[in-house]
């Protein structure tokens, strides 16, 4: 089909993450998080930049809201830098300057006819929580339904969709179990689950309070935001497709089982594997923690949607596969896989793999295991060295979204919203701003930071004015700066 209509009511957004473009890392009150002391730690940003100054949209936020206006896309989804609202990381002082600047973000994007999409927490814990244990110490689960229950008085009769949290597993496996993202503590093996179950147990407590105290009165919605990768076997063989199988319970199911399956609780596959491996290196008990009964049913259905953040696709074998190939304990030798490479066109990060039947699987993987939920897909892009004349991320946009109405037309599953990741270039975590997601490019080198449209940007805008995806289609290039 040469031109393909989305669905009724279908909606289109664009997004960033308040760490990767606010900058103002230390103006006014706002004190230190994990990535402002990561940032700082010698060899752990691949580029040494920092995110410090990086955009400058605490400063130019207002030339942010007309790139999105400009984009003509439904919401905006943006998240709350926790110390720039709250410096000592809990909620008994309030940063005035911090409250003003994302009142005027919020009111300026309903001005603009854009509705605000909220991201509570999206990684940047104040470091003085994580001196406490972060993510490890069950205590957060009360530290995040305080914030959570002060951001919904201060912004919730503005906003109504939140998400409690960006992707659990960047959180834990690459925070706690490895030192791949902030905070790095590569407590391996235990780390990442004593992380698993505190997110999952503070994203309910914050749905909770929402649902209880606030929704009669907002009538907003509330969900989490899982990466949704997808994971398969590399052959056809019974012991690779269990491995994909089991990839895709510890990468995705870990989070996701707790709060949309029936049974609730960690899945079966990990639980098992877990333990047996813990028995296996002398444990006296699994080194995945238990919920308890009454934590089950508490966590179960907690999620007004399913928040689905995917990029690429990879595949795993457990041919030749040899314990001592990771750190024991750890998640990946708890997994028992090994990932293969296998012969496709890619990104400029390795792992970034084009393979767009991918996104299909994943969403039919989410219908089959979790009772076919609404899906609204809050990250989706394509990641370059940089360049304006980005026909790449144009083909992949391009390829990813047919996959998408493929999964929704063909096989049922109950997408509504897509979401382009990112609105302009920002600082990629520990790649620093080397990589470019952008729809806008941002040129570092300018005090102003201006802002530069790429071919994607009028491509996508043009996807969201006509609602439909028209293969082939290449814009009329013009030069459109901020």
């Amino acid at each position: 089909m040469s031109v393909r209509k989305f669905p009724e009511g279908f909606k289109f957004g664009v997004a960033t993450a308040a760490y990767q473009i606010e900058g103002a890392w230390n103006e006014d009150d706002k004190t230190k998080n994990i990535w402002d002391t990561t940032c700082r730690t010698p060899g752990a940003i691949l580029d040494n930049t920092t995110g410090d100054d990086v955009c400058k949209s605490y400063d130019f936020y207002k030339r942010d809201i007309q790139m999105v206006k400009f984009l003509g896309v439904d919401f905006y989804r943006f998240s709350i830098n926790w110390t720039r609202l709250f410096p000592n990381g809990f909620i008994n002082k309030t940063s005035e300057s911090g409250l003003k600047y994302y009142n005027n973000l919020i009111n300026e994007l309903i001005e603009s006819k854009i509705e605000p999409v909220i991201t509570i927490y999206h990684w940047d814990l104040p470091q003085s929580l994580q001196d406490l244990g972060g993510w490890a110490n069950p205590l957060i689960v009360d530290w995040f339904g305080d914030y959570a229950r002060a951001l919904y008085k201060m912004f919730g009769d503005r906003v109504k969709t939140w998400i409690t949290i960006n992707e659990p597993k960047q959180i834990g496996v690459f925070g706690y179990g490895m030192l791949y993202l902030a905070p790095r503590l590569n407590a391996h093996g235990i780390g990442e689950y004593l992380a698993a179950k505190n997110v999952v147990l503070a994203h309910a407590r914050a749905w909770h309070i929402y649902n209880d105290e606030f929704r009669k009165i907002q009538n907003g919605i509330c969900g989490i935001v899982l990466a949704c990768e997808f994971v398969e076997g590399a052959t056809d063989s019974p012991e690779d497709i269990e491995a994909g199988l089991d990839a895709m319970d510890f990468s995705v199911g870990l989070y996701s089982h707790p709060i949309f399956s029936s049974q609730g609780g960690f899945p079966e596959s990990v639980k098992r594997r877990v333990a047996a491996r813990s028995a296996e290196q002398g444990y006296p008990r699994s080194r995945l923690p238990e919920f308890t009964p009454e934590e089950i049913e508490y966590c179960k259905g907690t999620s007004d949607f399913y928040g689905f953040n995917h990029y690429s696709t990879s595949f795993v074998t457990r041919e030749n596969f040899k314990t001592g190939r990771f750190p024991v304990p750890s998640f990946d030798d708890d997994l028992g896989a090994v990932e293969i490479v296998k012969d496709y066109d890619r990104g400029a990060l390795d792992y970034s793999f084009i393979i767009p039947e991918g996104i299909r699987k994943c969403l039919n993987w989410v219908k089959k295991t979790c009772g076919n939920p609404k899906i609204m897909i809050m990250e989706n892009g394509f990641n370059t060295f940089g360049g304006i004349k980005d026909l790449d991320r144009i083909s992949y946009y391009q390829r990813y979204i047919d996959a998408v109405l493929d999964a929704i037309e063909i096989d049922g599953c109950n997408v509504v919203a897509y979401t382009a990741w990112s609105l302009m270039d920002n600082f990629e975590w520990n790649y620093g701003i080397s990589i470019k997601f952008g729809l806008f490019e941002v040129d570092y080198e300018d005090e102003n930071r201006k802002r530069t449209a790429r071919w994607s940007v009028l491509w996508y805008k043009h996807l969201i004015e006509t609602r439909a995806l028209q293969h082939h289609y290449l814009p009329e290039f013009r030069e459109i700066c901020f």
